[in-house]
């Protein structure tokens, strides 16, 4: 067996050098710019270079970045933040949440139904005003989706094995509204949850109720859509305008065509959705098939939702968190 003692030269001492220091003892040529006596231009021709773009680091460039032909590379980067840091807090299942940012709770809809209220009082004959109010009662009838979002938020969230648990997380698209409910249900028990806001031409903010290291913004819808299903284990969908229809409808698209395995689909608010959404319709004109009528269904409560998704997976023969023991 090799010893990992030093072995000595029987024929004669060697002089080992000592390892070098960290920082020179005498500077190398380039560690100052040409000086000022060999060449008076020296310095303006240096502070040139250094402040051209082409002299910049590669990622320290935004220019460059930006770059038309540089898009592909601001496509992985803009995947794989979140998903590293995803990776690094133990995300391994989420619940997504969708529906509309203008849904708000039931106190401040009640608010602002009153405060039209009183401005038509002192202007009764003015039209616009009726249209506001008018809308403004309607989403106070729709207010109390706020609690049943924030109430199966929290459902979702203590189903783990504590605060810290990130097995299974509520992931919403980090606005107000729906998604605001959803995170706040999160937020009110302790738990960690996930939003992907993304970058839009005027100014917006994630909702307040996001664990701050897992709200996430995005510069392409595609790669937020993405990380919105990698790893859903079912879609719960409120009342909603485009941007909610948008997703729903993407994710039957790929569930229809088994480019994605399915998942739980819930609609929450029947009488919204049958309104908004005809699927009879669409399946008497021969547009769908009878079996993609069945991709989704409808619930009310929070508690209807957690139980309906957990039963689609016993029907598999599967758990809800595959880490979990059915």
């Amino acid at each position: 067996m090799a010893s990992n003692k030093p072995q000595q030269d029987s024929t004669k001492e060697k002089q080992i050098p000592k390892p070098p220091t960290e920082t020179r003892l005498e500077p190398l040529p380039w560690h100052q710019p040409k000086p000022l006596e060999e060449d008076p231009n020296a310095p303006q021709r240096i502070k040139k270079i250094l402040s051209s773009s082409s002299y910049r680091e590669a990622d320290q460039d935004t220019d460059f970045l930006h770059r038309d032909d540089v898009r592909p590379l601001r496509l992985q980067l803009d995947f794989m933040k979140p998903e590293l840091l995803l990776e690094g807090h133990g995300v391994k299942h989420t619940i997504v949440v969708y529906g509309s940012t203008r849904i708000v709770e039931p106190v401040v809809a009640a608010r602002r139904v009153k405060a039209y209220q009183e401005a038509l009082k002192a202007s009764p004959d003015n039209e616009a005003l009726k249209k506001r109010l008018a809308v403004a009662k309607r989403i106070q009838a729709k207010s109390h989706y706020y609690d049943v979002a924030r109430e199966f938020g929290q459902i979702v969230s203590k189903s783990g094995k504590g605060a810290q648990d990130c097995c299974l997380l509520v992931m919403t698209g980090g606005g107000p509204g729906m998604m605001e409910a959803a995170n706040r249900g999160a937020y009110d028990v302790g738990s960690k949850t996930i939003g992907l806001n993304i970058t839009l031409p005027h100014e917006q903010y994630p909702n307040p109720y996001i664990t701050p290291e897992l709200c996430f913004k995005f510069h392409y819808f595609a790669c937020r859509k993405m990380h919105f299903l990698l790893r859903a284990r079912a879609l719960v969908v409120f009342p909603g305008g485009y941007g909610t229809f948008d997703e729903l409808f993407e994710t039957l698209t790929l569930i229809q065509t088994r480019c994605m395995k399915a998942v739980p689909i819930v609609l929450v608010g029947k009488s919204y959705w049958q309104k908004a959404f005809d699927v009879d319709f669409l399946m008497d004109e021969g547009v769908i098939d009878s079996e993609d009528k069945d991709l989704f269904w409808y619930a009310e409560t929070a508690e209807e939702i957690w139980n309906d998704i957990q039963n689609w997976y016993l029907a598999k023969g599967e758990s809800l968190i595959p880490d979990y023991p059915m």
